[in-house]
């Protein structure tokens, strides 16, 4: 390989991208344009194997829907290293209402977090990889994972995984847009960036009664009452509160007549949470504090509690490298500190088997509106797909040459 240095390397990517970039926008609109939901992205994987395949590359399509692309050669020829990169592919049963002449012409589904941005960018990443590879460049082995069904649970990290996206590969890195910091700022955070997100639904029931008699039975709507206004304050003191712990209801459901206590009612909600032990301690807590809170009101109880996803917790090793990253190809000034969130991101089961680190790309236009992820009116500005094409890619190279590890977050 030439000594290139770092710097001129970072310029290669930044000129890479840039006679990409027309091309870019052209596959984002044609990926909103088309939007299919979680484990139906059969359209989206053909359009990026076909465009990944005619720049030269050999993708490898996951069973269903998605794929993996390898640049550069075998690094156990090379006795280098293999650094992932992921995007996800699936939209959302959302209606779009921007107006854009791009919208989707799937009604009732839209591009509402920004995956046809991460998939973009990554597809960039891609091509100026194999440009650096071909330059003979590229000192590390990259792997693209184009992941389905990140939008549900069980979400496509897991069967991603579980086809061996992550065999070979020592980091991974993703990005997530953000559509509260401006186009060409990344937030990042070392630890906890997102949270894990369980549901759960109590059925609760008895024998209902008459409202004028409700010593006879067990008043279901009372004892569900307790659950909703008690349960939350319970795990506030049964677990840790630097955990970050967030149980709130979305749905309740019980009777019709004001004059009768049902038989049967329910609660159901989210439980999200930043801190991993504590996680896997809530099911625990919530099933015996659930009983011991309805226990004076004589009603049964049953909990359906469905497991989601961890926190993502990001390595500092890997932020750092994305830091430096960011100086390289977008500016010195490009890094911002981003605020912990209790969304969840399938990317966390990733960082349960390798380090790595997700940060937020910038999407708003700098005195534009903000937006908040999942609305049928947002608007993401496109000039953040090149940002992360660079970012991506030279996080890569930063990953696998061992540079980053002396970085230091400014």
């Amino acid at each position: 390989m030439p000594a290139t240095t770092d710097s001129a390397i970072a310029r290669r990517i930044n000129a890479v991208v840039a006679a990409l970039e027309p091309e870019l926008i052209e596959v984002r609109r044609h990926i909103h344009a088309h939007p299919e939901p979680a484990r139906m992205e059969h359209g989206t994987t053909r359009y990026l194997a076909d465009r990944l395949r005619a720049a030269g590359l050999a993708p490898r399509l996951l069973e269903g829907t998605g794929l993996a692309v390898n640049i550069g050669a075998d690094p156990r020829e090379r006795g280098r290293r293999r650094i992932g990169l992921r995007g996800d592919l699936d939209a959302l049963p959302v209606r779009e209402t921007t107006g854009l002449p791009f919208a989707s012409t799937r009604e009732g589904f839209a591009h509402a977090c920004g995956h046809d941005i991460h998939t973009t960018a990554l597809y960039g990443a891609a091509l100026t990889l194999k440009a650096l590879d071909d330059a003979g460049e590229l000192p590390v082995g990259v792997r693209c994972i184009f992941q389905p069904a990140e939008e549900v649970q069980p979400g496509g990290a897991e069967s991603a995984i579980d086809q061996g996206v992550l065999d070979g590969v020592e980091q991974i890195y993703a990005l997530h847009c953000e559509p509260k910091v401006d186009v060409g700022k990344v937030g990042s955070r070392i630890g906890a960036i997102t949270a894990a997100s369980d549901t759960l639904t109590i059925m609760v029931s008895s024998d209902g009664g008459h409202t004028s008699r409700p010593h006879l039975t067990g008043d279901v709507v009372f004892a569900l009452g307790q659950l909703i206004t008690q349960l939350p304050a319970v795990l506030g003191r049964r677990l840790d509160p630097r955990a970050g712990v967030n149980l709130t209801w979305g749905a309740v459901h019980a009777g019709r007549a004001p004059n009768a206590i049902p038989a049967s009612g329910s609660v159901s909600g989210t439980l999200r949470c930043l801190d991993g032990r504590a996680w896997q301690r809530a099911a625990k807590v919530i099933q015996e504090s659930a009983v011991q809170v309805v226990a004076p009101y004589g009603v049964d109880i049953e909990l359906n509690y469905v497991r989601g996803i961890p926190p993502v917790v990001n390595e500092e090793r890997a932020v750092r490298t994305f830091d430096a990253a960011a100086k390289d190809v977008i500016g010195p000034d490009a890094v911002v500190l981003t605020e912990q969130s209790l969304g969840g991101e399938d990317f966390a089961w990733y960082l349960t088997r390798i380090p790595g680190a997700l940060v937020r790309l910038g999407t708003r236009t700098p005195g534009g509106p903000s937006y908040d992820l999942h609305r049928g009116d947002i608007v993401f500005d496109e000039r953040a797909i090149a940002v992360g094409a660079r970012l991506l890619a030279r996080t890569a190279v930063l990953a696998g040459d061992g540079a980053a590890e002396h970085a230091r977050v400014g």
